[in-house]
């Protein structure tokens, strides 16, 4: 079979591409250890209230571990517990979320920070924070009719 050489071409390029592509994320995963989030943290949506560290919401200094501080988010219906929350300058945080209702987005407004928080499963992210400032947590995932009130504040003091 006779294949004309810009089918040739294009045929190498196609397999070089995919050969760099599975090389590049064969290292990712497992050299850098890059994985998807799992499904190990999970939590049952009913006793998010009497579960720690859940049963008590908000910012609690830390020893011994990466970051500085676990900031502790619960999600339901319309709301974020705490309802705003301050936090040192330069400070390096673990954020643990969860929802106890329905699927809730949870992304703070000029940062990188941005999950999905699903009944059962505790989603975590650790984020330094570098500047002052009030930033806003809005929910990114419509949650219901009251969807748009549904809004909580992190505020960078010096």
């Amino acid at each position: 079979m006779h294949m004309h050489k810009f089918e040739k071409i294009w045929l190498i390029f196609g397999v070089g591409t995919l050969l760099v592509f599975l090389s590049v994320i064969g290292v990712s995963a497992f050299y850098m250890g890059n994985q998807p989030p799992s499904c190990l943290a999970t939590i049952d949506p009913e006793k998010v209230d009497t579960t720690a560290p859940f049963n008590e919401p908000g910012l609690k200094k830390v020893e011994g571990k990466d970051w500085d501080y676990e900031l502790v988010f619960v999600a339901s219906a319309f709301n974020y517990n705490p309802g705003k929350v301050e936090i040192p300058k330069g400070s390096k945080v673990k954020i643990m979320a969860t929802t106890k209702d329905v699927i809730h987005g949870f992304e703070v407004a000029g940062t990188n920070i941005n999950m999905m928080l699903e009944p059962g499963f505790i989603s975590e992210y650790v984020a330094t924070f570098d500047k002052t400032g009030e930033f806003l947590i809005l929910c990114n995932e419509y949650c219901g009719v009251g969807h748009h009130m549904m809004n909580s504040r992190i505020e960078v003091v010096e």
